[in-house]
């Protein structure tokens, strides 16, 4: 893959007087993820302006016309062009002719974030500049069609903490305006009321205010939470949950940090079942799950360590944590691209490359309504 600097990147921002796109030179930044857009086709009844790549360009020169983006400091107007340029990355891979005629995308939001978290990783770009970016991607559909939910409450009030709802709006406006459609302005309208009631539940320019941790972890777990109520905070236990590719540095933090607790590892258990690290996981993950529970059940603070590095992977250690009423923690650990392949040519497991990038691509960094409380330990 092409080597992308973070400066290129930000050079490549448009600014004032003229605030005008090089989209030559965007294009070539990463050929092999911009040059498909060009040719991927969109439905004509939403999209009657034609390729992605059409459609990206006018996004992005919408945004740059608004004079909202106009009013933001650099750093927040390099976030939204970015997320502009990035949005519908994904849609090459997920894009499909029904039987109907039409043309789907379905899933493109998710696939479009994690690449261009993977891109601008590789570009040493900075982590919370990164995962604006991403989270704008991740959740870029939601302004459309919030209002239309049977609790738009609850949706604006976890979409807050998941992206700054401001920024998302506003996207979302460019990401209309950059488009040929005959329902144009009652989209518009959607997104004008889906940012009302961002206001109305102060989530607007910051996450929804819960109670405490407990408050908020049980408002995301369970549907009928009413977000003003404070939960009881009364913990038997504290796990730490490991997230982070192999490499990254979770053992060195937890000796540093934890090692007066005891730890559930993956790795550990593989090698004393004489499991493989690739292939069905099932008995370690059997293993690990009953060694936790004698912990949980004594009451015992303990580590659980395993890569973690996707929402879905953490989703069930942490369910059987906090059935526990155990509080729960998450370590997130992060290294740049030259740290992460040099410390894992030193690990006594050595990751292979392909191996490696795979899960890279997979990577889903933690975020604060995953649990009681992140940490985010970067290099």
């Amino acid at each position: 893959m092409r080597e992308v600097s973070f400066e290129t990147l930000m050079a490549l921002v448009p600014n004032a007087p003229d605030f005008r796109p090089d989209w030559a030179a965007i294009w070539a930044l990463w050929p092999a993820v911009m040059e498909p857009l060009d040719k991927c086709p969109q439905d004509p009844i939403h999209h009657a302006e034609g390729d992605v790549g059409l459609h990206t360009r006018m996004v992005a020169e919408a945004l740059i016309a608004l004079p909202q983006w106009r009013a933001l400091d650099e750093h927040a107007r390099s976030i939204l062009f970015c997320a502009a340029v990035l949005h519908d990355i994904g849609k090459p891979a997920t894009t499909e002719q029904q039987p109907d005629g039409r043309i789907s995308a379905r899933g493109h939001a998710r696939v479009s974030t994690l690449m261009a978290r993977e891109l601008l990783w590789r570009a040493g770009a900075p982590f919370n500049w990164r995962e604006a970016i991403c989270d704008i991607t991740a959740e870029h559909l939601v302004p459309f069609w919030l209002i239309e939910k049977s609790d738009p409450k609850r949706v604006a009030i976890m979409t807050s903490w998941r992206c700054r709802a401001d920024w998302l709006c506003l996207h979302a406006k460019a990401d209309t305006l950059g488009r040929i459609c005959e329902d144009q302005q009652a989209v518009l309208d959607n997104i004008a009321l889906a940012q009302e009631n961002f206001a109305e539940h102060d989530c607007l320019e910051q996450p929804f205010a819960f109670a405490n941790s407990a408050s908020k972890v049980a408002f995301f777990e369970k549907e009928d939470r009413d977000p003003h109520y404070a939960e009881h905070a009364d913990f038997r236990c504290k796990v730490t949950i490991m997230s982070g590719l192999p490499g990254s540095g979770k053992d060195h933090w937890i000796k540093a940090n934890r090692s007066d607790i005891p730890m559930v590892s993956l790795d550990n258990i593989r090698a004393e079942i004489g499991a493989p690290s690739t292939g069905n996981q099932g008995r370690v993950i059997q293993a690990a799950r009953e060694r936790a529970r004698e912990y949980l059940r004594a009451g015992q603070d303990f580590v659980w360590n395993g890569t973690n590095i996707s929402r879905t992977l953490r989703a069930k250690p942490l369910s059987l944590f906090r059935d526990y009423n155990a509080q729960t923690e998450i370590v997130y650990v992060e290294a740049g691209p030259d740290i992460l392949f040099s410390q894992n040519k030193s690990r006594s497991d050595i990751v292979p490359q392909a191996a490696m990038d795979k899960l890279i691509r997979k990577l889903e960094p933690p975020q604060n309504w995953e649990a009681h409380s992140v940490i985010r330990v970067l290099s």
